[in-house]
């Protein structure tokens, strides 16, 4: 903390010198060019040699304009010119496997921004309850995370099988997608369970689910665990890093799944989210960063805690009727299915 605050002081320091420095020359200048004027108006006599004294005036009011212009203390931003990036904000969104009911949204709204969306049954389920929601989601404010459940690498028998397995399940997902009203552009996760790294046989599914989801006029996304796993003594890896090295961040966008505390701070609802890339994913455009219910090896060091039945629910949830995940976007739309 002292180290801290000694490099702030002494980064104070170099500010205000260099402010000083500009505002004196600047000053300065001013004062050279008022004292001109008001001698020319005196009747001062002309210095021999000069032709133009008002030529030579102007010449010296046009510089110091410039250098009020230019100056790093007192810039101007020309109308209509570029403006400073606005500063960079994220949001906070909920998901479950589940719908958690219409009488919930009021309450969940309070607390997040966008909403997890199921085209197929989520993992465990026979039936989709979450079907039929999107213009009741959308009239009620929510974004949303787009999800189709993806194969487990067991039902995957060989690449011929994987293949055709990932172009079923890209059209399945787009006619559904279609089907709940979301548009051509829409970002769809495929939701991938397993961790570590992936048998070639899993690539070569999530290849062929990519290219078809992308013919059919959606973006493909993954849901996938951000949480290294040791391969060998000196060697770990995660699923997202496997899944890059087959795929450019281009190509495929990353929801990555980490609740370890760090970095993870626990089940929480931080009025300012952090941000994706705090998860250890630098390229993620959404971190899950606390589960329902929550996994001990990975959160016993979390700051905040979760409730009594290992569960985490919403601030607005006192009865704990709707227990979820909790993300973190850079968009408060990140699938882009409001639209």
């Amino acid at each position: 903390m002292a180290s801290a605050i000694s490099l702030a002081i002494n980064s104070a320091k170099v500010d205000m010198e260099s402010i000083s420095k500009h505002f004196s020359s600047t000053l300065a200048c001013f004062f050279l060019f008022f004292s001109a004027v008001v001698l020319l108006n005196a009747g001062a006599p002309r210095p021999s040699g000069l032709v133009d004294v008002n030529s030579s005036l102007r010449s010296l009011g046009a510089l110091c304009v410039s250098a009020l212009y230019f100056s790093p203390t007192f810039s101007v931003t020309p109308s209509g010119g570029e403006k400073s990036p606005e500063h960079s904000r994220s949001y906070l969104g909920f998901d479950r496997n589940i719908y958690p009911g219409d009488a919930s949204l009021p309450i969940l709204r309070k607390s997040f921004t966008f909403t997890s969306y199921w085209l197929s049954p989520p993992p465990g389920e026979k039936l989709n309850t979450w079907k039929g929601k999107r213009e009741l989601l959308v009239s009620r404010g929510f974004g949303f995370l787009i999800l189709y459940r993806g194969r487990d690498s067991s039902e995957l028998k060989n690449e011929t099988d994987a293949t055709g397995k990932g172009i079923k399940d890209a059209g399945a997902a787009a006619a559904s997608a279609k089907e709940e009203g979301f548009a051509a552009g829409t970002i769809i996760f495929l939701d991938i369970e397993e961790g570590g790294r992936l048998p070639a046989t899993y690539h070569v599914y999530l290849r062929a689910w990519l290219e078809e989801l992308k013919r059919a006029g959606f973006v493909a996304g993954v849901y996938c665990s951000g949480i290294p796993v040791k391969e060998k003594a000196t060697v770990t890896i995660t699923t997202v890093e496997d899944i890059r090295s087959q795929a450019s961040v281009n190509e495929i966008v990353i929801w990555a799944y980490n609740d370890a505390c760090p970095p993870s701070p626990g089940c929480a609802f931080p009025e300012n989210p952090p941000a994706p890339s705090a998860s250890g994913v630098s390229h993620a455009a959404v971190w899950q960063f606390a589960q329902s219910p929550r996994r001990r090896k990975f959160t016993a060091r979390c700051p905040a805690r979760y409730a009594p039945d290992g569960n985490c629910y919403a601030p607005g949830d006192t009865a704990h009727k709707w227990f979820l995940d909790v993300n973190t976007a850079a968009s408060p739309d990140p699938s882009g299915g409001a639209k």
